[in-house]
């Protein structure tokens, strides 16, 4: 073999050594950042990986001249420069709050809870026509700002004269953040009992929407704050407690994620440091009030990118070339370290519906034609709940069932009101209690 032959196959050799001792410290460097939660922006684990590289180095040049003992340290610099970068925040560390919303004013209430939550008011249009009791919106997330695309649907409920009141669940929009262990589907249901006390307009009426949905079908379950309730909208609800939430089962007809577009704009998951965060997070191996980073940074690093394939899930899949832009920029806010905290106490939660079967409240249940919610997270409520008088299964929508396409949002709208009113429904009641089988069979 020619001696050029041979040097190249050293050299192939000894890069493909250095490429194998890099990719040992940077796994040696995510276990450890597991195994410390993220201690210290992750310098913990930096400094120790370091550490190790440096002895491996110093113990591979043992036997080499003074030059040479310089080359095992080469893949622990490179390795060291890498992961260097989960340690440093690209974004600001105090948490930025979004502008303020040109078409209606944000009002702050400290609730009894302890929580200060942003909160915004649409009253009927025309005063004539106003109805006598407030229509409070939840919306989902858990711990996501309320989008444009709700704000729009909330002043078309207003023009209908409702008197509409909406809040940003604590730590989501411009709300103040908690404590991350404060987070909890508890607290949620305790902040909404506040928030109608600090009304102060007697009984409300509710829409609940996703997790916002579950909130609502919990304060049901809940005596004390069902009695602060004059009617209940539950619209496609998440999980209501944990035998609910480890259900896997049906889901309805096909939703757009897979065939929309890929959302564009500028993704956190693209900074290493995000990508490492939220990733094992997301995989259970960081904890939601992992050191690596806080929380606030964690809320002004996320981007409606970052959500990736969730919001096509939430239409059909005829719409996935014309999904709607349900936020701005500057008015999206999401935090994912609180949002799995809550999703989590709900996980861990034992059965409610002991108690929801001894509810009252005169309630219906929204469920989408092209839901990605799992069915029986809905038809459980409705199993449930002695008092759900009436449910509407809504064509031609996925999850996010008001979003601005074609009638959508009218659709919605007649629905709520004939119900709110005591009116004859515009829909089918479908399905009824006895028809959950064959629904859960035949819609998906």
């Amino acid at each position: 073999m020619p001696t050029s032959a041979i040097r190249l196959v050293r050299f192939t050799g000894r890069l493909l050594l250095a490429l194998a001792a890099v990719t040992m410290l940077v796994v040696v460097f995510l276990a450890l950042i597991a195994l410390t939660d993220g201690a210290g922006s992750g310098l913990a684990a930096w400094l120790t990986t370091l550490g190790v590289g440096a002895v491996l180095a110093l113990w591979r040049g043992r036997h080499r001249t003074w030059p040479a003992r310089l080359v095992p340290f080469v893949p622990v610099v490179v390795a060291a420069a890498l992961t260097a970068t989960v340690c440093i925040p690209t974004v600001p560390t105090a948490r930025r709050y979004p502008p303020a919303l040109p078409f209606v004013t944000t009002r702050h209430w400290s609730l009894t809870t302890g929580s200060r939550v942003a909160v915004y008011h649409y009253p009927p249009a025309d005063p004539v026509t106003r109805h006598p009791t407030p229509l409070v919106y939840l919306n989902g997330g858990p711990v996501r700002g309320i989008s444009v695309l709700d704000h729009r649907f909330l002043q078309l409920l207003a023009r209908q004269g409702y008197d509409v009141y909406a809040y940003e669940q604590a730590g989501g929009g411009r709300s103040d953040l908690l404590p991350m262990g404060q987070y909890t589907i508890s607290r949620s249901v305790r902040d909404l009992a506040a928030f109608i006390d600090r009304l102060d307009k007697g009984k409300v009426d509710i829409l609940g929407f996703s997790s916002g949905g579950a909130v609502l079908t919990r304060a049901l379950a809940d005596p004390s704050v069902a009695a602060r309730l004059h009617r209940a909208i539950i619209a496609e609800p998440g999980p209501m407690d944990g035998p609910t939430a480890h259900i896997a089962g049906h889901k309805g007809r096909k939703s757009a994620r897979g065939l929309a577009p890929a959302l564009t704009g500028p993704r956190s998951t693209h900074v290493p440091r995000y990508a490492v965060a939220f990733g094992l997070m997301r995989l259970g191996l960081l904890s939601p009030d992992t050191g690596l980073i806080g929380q606030a940074e964690g809320v002004n690093a996320f981007t409606a990118a970052d959500l990736g394939s969730d919001t096509a899930s939430a239409y059909c899949a005829r719409d996935a070339h014309r999904i709607p832009a349900e936020d701005t920029a500057q008015n999206f806010s999401f935090s994912p370290a609180a949002s799995l905290r809550v999703q989590q106490t709900v996980k861990d939660s034992p059965s409610v519906a002991p108690q929801l079967r001894r509810s009252r409240t005169p309630a219906m249940l929204m469920i989408a034609e092209c839901s990605s919610q799992v069915r029986q997270w809905e038809t459980t409520v409705l199993a449930d709940d002695p008092a759900i008088q009436r449910t509407q299964y809504m064509p031609g929508v996925g999850h996010h069932m008001w979003n601005g396409l074609d009638a959508n949002n009218d659709r919605a709208v007649a629905v709520i009101t004939a119900f709110l009113q005591g009116k004859r429904a515009p829909l089918p009641n479908y399905p009824t209690r006895d028809e959950i089988p064959a629904f859960l069979r035949d819609h998906e």
